[in-house]
């Protein structure tokens, strides 16, 4: 009877031992699957999925953010993906990037971007130039620049390097005359002859289309004609594609000096100085924006 006791014991703890190791075999099966999504949702998975690099970039709604929508599809192929983060003001974009919630911006020029650094103490680079926009001057109470009455009202931007861009865009059309190594760093301050005696109203850049029927005529930057549904073909003049303002005036990729090295970044010019994109440019802006490359 006893051996017949001790015998069932035996027979149970076998069989509790083989449970238990079959429920921590089925554990560490379902362990792994956990590791395993877990590491796709970081990005990568274990059958050697590519991972993919996120990029955030601030720009002005038109035309900047508009190109970079473009360009989102040609970067997801090279396993980038771009965040375009839309911004209406001139300085959010760069103070963005300075304090790290963007990787870099596009909405500004060289020269902007020098005068910022200039006021802000900051650093930061230019990695490559992609469009240029041609500054016009836009009708308002006055339709042909042969027609402007004497104290004419002209509005100009007010930033310090879009107005020597202004300025040199009148002098381009004969309306006054700058002393002769102003260059883009004119300011009124260069003007030596104004035979209309015209009478200069600095205005935010953003402000000038809504400010046409107060004013003779306005010099506006081309993205703010844009957005103000102005046409390049429509203005009274425009600045020489050839000039200096062309050379100078080149809109650019910005980002900090430890990212102008970025592969993500430099894959970022490279497509948005790409043949596709420039007739994505060609095609939709009608002149009021020229791809550089």
């Amino acid at each position: 009877m006893k051996k017949s006791i001790f015998k069932k014991i035996a027979l149970s703890v076998a069989a509790f031992t083989l449970t238990f190791s079959l429920a921590a075999c089925g554990g560490t099966d379902q362990s792994a699957d956990v590791q395993t999504q877990e590491a796709s949702v970081a990005g990568g998975t274990s059958d050697g999925a590519a991972e993919t690099t996120t990029i955030k970039v601030g720009a002005n709604l038109t035309p900047h953010s508009e190109i970079l929508e473009q360009a989102k599809a040609i970067l997801a192929e090279e396993g980038i993906t771009l965040e375009v983060v839309a911004i209406e003001d001139s300085i959010t974009p760069n103070t963005g990037v300075i304090e790290g919630s963007l990787d870099a911006n596009y909405f500004q020029h060289v020269p902007y971007l020098e005068q910022f650094n200039l006021e802000n103490g900051s650093d930061l680079v230019s990695i490559g130039a992609i469009h240029y926009e041609p500054f016009g001057i836009y009708a308002g109470k006055t339709t042909d620049l042969a027609d402007l009455p004497d104290g004419a009202v002209i509005a100009v931007p007010n930033n310090v390097t879009n107005e020597a861009r202004a300025l040199l865009l009148l002098q381009q059309e004969g309306l006054l005359t700058l002393k002769d190594d102003a260059g883009i760093n004119a300011t009124v301050e260069d003007i030596v002859d104004n035979p209309k005696n015209i009478e200069l109203k600095e205005l935010a850049p953003e402000q000038l289309v809504a400010a046409l029927p107060d004013v003779d005529v306005a010099v506006i930057n081309g993205n703010y004609a844009i957005e103000g549904g102005l046409h390049v073909s429509e203005a009274l003049a425009v600045e020489a594609n050839d000039g200096l303002a062309a050379v100078t005036y080149g809109n650019i990729i910005a980002t900090t000096p430890d990212k102008a090295n970025d592969p993500a970044l430099l894959k970022l010019v490279e497509v948005l100085q790409s043949e596709a994109i420039s007739t994505y440019i060609n095609d939709t802006y009608d002149g009021a924006v020229v791809p550089l490359n």
